[in-house]
């Protein structure tokens, strides 16, 4: 163990949550600034620069990627002889809001987490909070220890452990069909609305409103027209508390 990571556990004065670091994720972290930032939530964020908050929303954007590529790396490997249809509904379960709620829940992550609890309604049903945490954490680990290390510590440390990916493989998770039998059941109209990307984004990329009785519910963004409704169905789904 080097000086600095000695330094880091039993000296600095940072040294409790530096341990509770090491215990979730199983090394020392280098940058300490980038996991304390994962773990804020944009209610208790402040403006930093340019009106920029340091909140964990732009590495839970990063942490989104990452994850993305290395489950759908796994699933390549894993599925030599599937199409691209069921390795992209695979590689949906396995990133969706629902499960990362659950993996962060499961491994600690709330015990960490800084939120205002006045503006957040958390652990309620429809928090997306731990999910977010848990991919801006993953945001986190590849900037401090590269992509490599990041792909090992989610294979070995969260995947391969805690992922039963075959029985997520038996598991019907068709939000789109769950928001619709809601509103149908609750006389609500519901409608995927295409909408403008941002300045300088890919025309390539669709960016979904889940828009129910007017209001824009969820947002979901894919390269495939289909999964961007289908993220942004899962959110209307956590939103409206049906899952």
């Amino acid at each position: 163990m080097s000086f600095f990571s000695i330094y880091k556990l039993y000296i600095s004065s940072k040294r409790r949550y530096v341990r509770a670091l090491k215990n979730l994720l199983g090394f020392i972290p280098g940058n300490l600034y980038l996991y304390q930032m994962a773990f804020r939530h944009k209610s208790v964020a402040v403006a930093v620069k340019k009106g920029a908050k340091n909140s964990n929303e732009r590495l839970e954007f990063l942490g989104d990627a990452i994850l993305g590529a290395v489950v759908a790396e796994l699933l390549f490997k894993m599925y030599p002889y599937k199409d691209e249809g069921f390795l992209t509904e695979m590689r949906s379960k396995i990133v969706s809001r629902v499960n990362l709620n659950q993996l962060a829940r499961k491994l600690g992550f709330d015990e960490l987490i800084q939120y205002d609890s006045k503006m957040v309604n958390y652990p309620g049903k429809s928090s997306s909070l731990l999910g977010d945490a848990f991919e801006a954490l993953i945001g986190a680990v590849y900037l401090d220890k590269g992509y490599l290390f990041t792909r090992n510590f989610l294979l070995n440390r969260i995947i391969k452990p805690h992922v039963d990916i075959h029985l997520l493989e038996q598991t019907e998770t068709n939000f789109k069909s769950r928001l619709i039998e809601w509103c149908q059941s609750t006389g609500s109209e519901v409608l995927f609305e295409v909408t403008n990307n941002a300045e300088g984004e890919s025309a390539k990329l669709f960016t979904v409103d889940a828009i129910i009785a007017g209001e824009v519910k969820g947002t979901g963004r894919d390269y495939n027209k289909k999964n961007a409704e289908k993220l942004a169905a899962e959110k209307a789904c956590e939103a409206l508390g049906i899952i």
